[in-house]
């Protein structure tokens, strides 16, 4: 579906430019898959995605919590390669930066990575092309059942996550 919205939009349809990122998740008592991320003090579950410069969703992965950015951002890449195959350029924040993550990148896509990193530190500043993958994060928390992960199974959040995604496509045609 994102294929046809780019055609219509004078795109290419499978996108060679990705943005990468990871959000933390509170769980409610009902789900199986619970991890601490320590750094946002959050008890839950973490949804990683990758969506193009329009902010739509080319690959998603969900794992717990205490799962790295990086570790869930390569399971999520490996997992989709086959829609992900024409990506040359990958956009991360600065929690993706090593070299491990790039060879990891590298040897899966053939894409290369860059990290978007903030020039001052104390001060609210918007990253370039950063913005863009924050804001599909704040489309999905649009939906009532995705503000929290309500959801007993991993692979129905994983559902809930894609059928977000195209609520957003069908809205935009």
């Amino acid at each position: 579906m994102a294929e046809e919205h780019r055609i219509a939009n004078g795109r290419k349809p499978k996108t060679s430019f990705v943005i990468v990122d990871a959000q933390s998740v509170k769980n409610t008592d009902t789900a199986q898959t619970k991890g601490y991320d320590a750094g946002k003090k959050v008890s839950g579950i973490k949804r990683h995605i990758a969506v193009d410069s329009e902010g739509l969703l080319h690959a998603v992965a969900i794992t717990a919590a205490n799962a790295t950015d990086r570790a869930g951002a390569i399971g999520m890449i490996e997992q989709n390669k086959e829609n992900l195959s024409l990506v040359k350029n990958v956009l991360a924040d600065g929690g993706y930066t090593g070299e491990p993550f790039r060879q990891a990148v590298k040897a899966a896509l053939g894409a290369g990575v860059e990290i978007a990193k903030r020039n001052e530190l104390h001060k609210f500043a918007v990253i370039p092309k950063r913005w863009v993958v924050e804001r599909s994060f704040s489309w999905i928390e649009k939906c009532r059942r995705l503000w929290k992960n309500c959801e007993r199974l991993v692979a129905s959040s994983l559902a809930m996550v894609q059928l977000a995604f195209i609520r957003i496509l069908l809205k935009r045609l």
